[in-house]
């Protein structure tokens, strides 16, 4: 009695299909001195002075159009710190409302002027006249962050927490333009005095 058996030999499995190869890329193999020559690029341009024209002209129609943007309120055009809609409602509201930072530039300019021309003979006055000035200035910074407030306030109901809290820091852009002169501001205002933005 044989203890180990020899199993049946299982038939052997039906060769596999060759694969099909393709022959050929369908096109000629470019010389490496070709495909050399097709990467390179000069570093320098060969007519400097036509490239420099041409970056000149670029330079100023990026300009001009910037220009335009900050008259205007294009929003294509302006710099990266003025656009959205978020700025565009901030700018808005501080331009529809007045700002005691407005005045406060020209008033210290003829304050300081009037305080050192008396500083001399009615030095009293002088020091009353700086202490004004502090005064107004920090009414100015109150008034401020109390636009700061209610922008935000706006804002939140407008846009979403989120949303204005992804656009960083709102507080300078506000304080800022509070403290420029109407006029004077970039960009320029495009609502009228009152006319705040819904």
């Amino acid at each position: 009695m044989k203890l180990f058996k020899k199993r049946d030999a299982a038939p052997d499995p039906e060769p596999a299909a060759a694969p099909v190869k393709i022959e050929g890329k369908g096109r000629a193999t470019p010389r490496r001195k070709d495909a050399e020559a097709r990467r390179l690029h000069p570093v320098v341009p060969t007519d400097r002075k036509a490239a420099k024209a041409e970056a000149r002209a670029k330079r100023d129609e990026a300009w001009r159009l910037r220009s335009e943007a900050m008259k205007t309120g294009d929003e294509r055009y302006l710099p990266v710190r003025d656009k959205g809609p978020i700025k565009r409602y901030i700018r808005d509201y501080v331009d529809a409302r007045f700002s005691l930072g407005e005045v406060f530039i020209p008033l210290a300019f003829v304050l300081m002027i009037v305080a050192f021309g008396i500083q001399t003979r009615l030095a009293q006055t002088g020091l009353l006249l700086m202490m004004g000035l502090y005064a107004v200035l920090i009414l100015a910074v109150v008034d401020a962050v109390v636009c700061w407030w209610l922008v935000r306030r706006r804002l939140y109901a407008k846009f979403g927490q989120d949303t204005v809290r992804s656009q960083g820091m709102i507080f300078w852009y506000i304080l800022t333009r509070c403290f420029s002169l109407r006029r004077m501001r970039q960009p320029a205002p495009q609502v009228a005095r009152r006319h705040y933005p819904s």
